[in-house]
C-alpha cells in the first residue's frame, strides 16, 4: 500500500512517500480503504517527539480516517464490504476499572491511532479498525467531511459537555476560533444552548465563526482581551472559556472568568510553560480543567449529531496524500480555518 511515513522526530521534511505492505485484519476487524484523512495539532506533535507517545520509528500519522470496507477479518460481524465508514480514533481494554466507568483515556492500555500507544494510522491506503470503532456514514457526508469529525468534534464536546458542564443559558468564550477544535466548540456550544463570543487574530476567521453560530466576536490582538469580555457581557464574564493555545492566553483567559468559573484546556500550540497566578485562581474559586479525547459512548453521541446535520464539520484545504509535508506546513502556520484534510 502507499503511505507517509515519520522517518525522524523533527520537522515535516521528515514525512516520506513509502510503499509498505497491507496490514491484516485481525479477529472483529476490517480493512478499511482510506479515502480521507484529517490533521490534526496532535500530528504535529508526534512529529516533533511528544514525550510519552511510545511511537516508534518509522511511523505512520494521522488520527481522522474515513473510508470503505475492502476486506472482513475472522469474526467480523454486521459489516458489508463495501460499507462507509469513519472512524473513532481511540483504543482502550473495555475491560479495566477506567473503562468500565467510562473512562477511556484513563486506561492504561490507552491509545489513538497514529499517536499515543505506536498505533499505526490513516496516512496510507489502508487501515486495519474493529468493528466497535466504525462510525456509519450517511450519504449526505463526503469522505472528505466525515474525517474531519471524529478528533476535533469529540475532543471539544467531551471539554464542554462532560468536563466544564456547559448549561443552557451561560456564556462561552472559545479562543482561537479557526482550530478544527475550536470550530467544534463554537457548534457544540450553542448546541448546548449558550451564549458565544469567539476570539481570533483574523476578522475573516471571525466572520466564518459568526456563520457558525457565535453571538459575538473578538479581534484578539489587538483589542484587549479581559476588556472586551467585560463591556460584551456587561461585566459578568464568561462562565466557560474553551482554550487550547496555551502560553500566549492561559492567564488573560483566566481573567475573562467570573468568580467559580470553569476553563478547560486541551492544548498548548503557543507554548506549554504557562505562568499562572494563582492567588488569583484560588481567590476566585477558578476551575482550571484539562482534558482530552472522549470516550466511544460520547463519539457515538457526536457522531449521531454529525450525521442528522446538527454539527457540520469544516474543511480548510485538502492535499493529496503523497503532499502531507505541504499539509502540515499549513497547519502549523495558523493559516487555516477548519480542518486540512488529505486525499489517497
Amino acid at each position: 500500500m502507499r503511505a507517509v511515513v515519520l522517518t525522524k522526530f523533527g520537522g515535516p521534511q521528515y514525512l516520506e512517500a513509502a510503499t509498505l505492505s497491507d496490514p491484516v485484519p485481525g479477529p472483529g476487524e476490517v480493512l478499511l480503504r482510506v479515502r480521507a484523512c484529517a490533521l490534526n495539532h496532535l500530528d504535529l506533535w508526534i512529529r516533533a517527539g511528544l514525550p510519552g507517545s511510545k511511537v516508534k520509528l518509522p511511523h505512520i500519522l494521522g488520527c481522522d480516517a474515513a473510508g470503505e470496507v475492502v476486506a472482513l477479518g475472522p469474526g467480523a460481524e454486521g459489516v458489508s464490504l463495501g460499507g462507509r465508514f469513519a472512524v473513532h480514533p481511540g483504543r482502550s481494554c473495555a475491560r479495566c476499572d477506567a473503562c468500565r466507568d467510562a473512562r477511556d483515556p484513563d486506561c492504561p492500555s490507552y491509545g489513538i491511532i497514529g499517536a499515543y500507544g505506536g498505533l499505526p494510522g490513516a496516512y496510507a491506503e489502508l487501515l486495519a479498525v474493529p468493528v466497535e470503532h466504525l462510525l456509519s456514514m450517511p450519504d449526505s457526508l463526503s469522505f472528505i467531511d466525515a474525517s474531519a469529525v471524529p478528533l476535533t468534534f469529540l475532543t471539544a464536546w467531551h471539554m464542554l459537555t462532560t468536563s466544564a458542564r456547559l448549561r443552557p443559558g451561560e456564556t462561552a468564550l472559545v479562543v482561537g476560533a479557526g482550530a478544527g477544535v475550536a470550530v467544534a466548540a463554537i457548534q457544540i456550544a450553542k448546541l448546548a444552548g449558550a451564549r458565544v463570543i469567539a476570539t481570533s487574530t483574523s476578522k475573516e476567521k471571525l466572520e466564518a465563526a459568526r456563520g457558525l453560530g457565535a453571538d459575538e466576536t473578538i479581534h484578539h490582538p489587538p483589542e484587549d482581551l479581559v476588556r472586551a469580555v467585560r463591556r460584551l457581557t456587561k461585566g459578568r464574564m464568561a462562565d466557560v472559556v474553551f482554550e487550547h493555545v496555551g502560553v500566549a492566553v492561559l492567564m488573560e483567559a483566566l481573567k475573562c472568568l467570573r468568580p467559580s468559573g470553569r476553563l478547560v484546556t486541551c492544548g498548548a500550540t503557543s507554548g506549554a510553560l504557562a505562568e499562572i497566578d494563582l492567588r488569583y485562581v484560588f481567590s476566585r474559586r477558578l476551575s482550571l480543567l484539562g482534558s482530552t479525547m472522549g470516550n466511544l459512548a460520547e463519539m457515538r453521541r457526536v457522531w449521531a449529531l454529525a450525521a442528522e446535520g446538527r454539527l457540520k464539520p469544516v474543511v480548510d484545504r485538502t492535499y493529496p496524500l503523497e503532499q502531507a509535508r505541504q499539509a502540515h506546513e499549513r497547519l502549523e502556520a495558523g493559516g487555516q480555518f477548519g480542518k486540512v484534510v488529505l486525499t489517497a
